[in-house]
């Protein structure tokens, strides 16, 4: 994945403002995971705005990431335009000289310098705000599983199946909602 390093050494006590709209920070680790989401249709495109505001131990990453990408339907595979907008707000604790983290952070030391990672950091705000299932319509009747044709354009020529014959005598149970009702 790619890095972006930004220098906060010098940022004053009252913090300050940093624009990211370089598409390439969200294309590059898009293409490198083979992730189906897309950048490149009119209309899309990501852009993150945030403050570093400088702590005693740390950083104070306040932010907003807005934008438009083309992903399929978890459904129906269908392109489908998503607004992304998060809010973040994160602390980073800088490690004291000398000392190696166990875990690997957003912000480290180099000699007198410190920096964060500004790629990751937005790359992690990217997935977060992503939905777990994109659907272009949340009525959305996918595909048919037999012959995989579009169910928005109505009901396949599949016939439906009767299930095994059987287990036709447990299709005539009834359960009731209420497991107080009895009938």
């Amino acid at each position: 994945m790619s890095e972006l390093w930004l220098d906060i050494t010098d940022i004053p006590a009252t913090g300050r403002e940093f624009s990211f709209s370089d598409q390439a920070i969200w294309t590059g680790p898009i293409a490198e995971f083979d992730l189906p989401h897309r950048l490149d249709a009119p209309g899309t495109g990501l852009a993150a705005t945030f403050s570093v505001l400088p702590q005693t131990r740390g950083a104070l990453v306040r932010g907003r990431l807005s934008g438009k990408v083309v992903s399929p339907c978890d459904r129906c595979a269908e392109d489908t335009m998503l607004d992304i907008a998060i809010d973040f707000e994160q602390f980073e604790e800088l490690p004291a000289e000398g000392e190696e983290s166990l875990e690997p952070g957003l912000v480290r030391r180099r000699g007198k310098v410190l920096e964060l990672d500004v790629a990751s950091l937005l790359w992690e705000q990217f997935l977060l705000a992503m939905p777990v299932k994109p659907l272009c319509d949340e009525n959305c009747p996918g595909l048919c599983p037999r012959c995989g044709a579009s169910l928005k354009d109505g009901p396949c020529s599949c016939s439906t199946e009767e299930g095994d014959p059987r287990l036709a005598v447990l299709r005539q149970l009834k359960v009731p909602r209420d497991p107080n009702e009895r009938h």
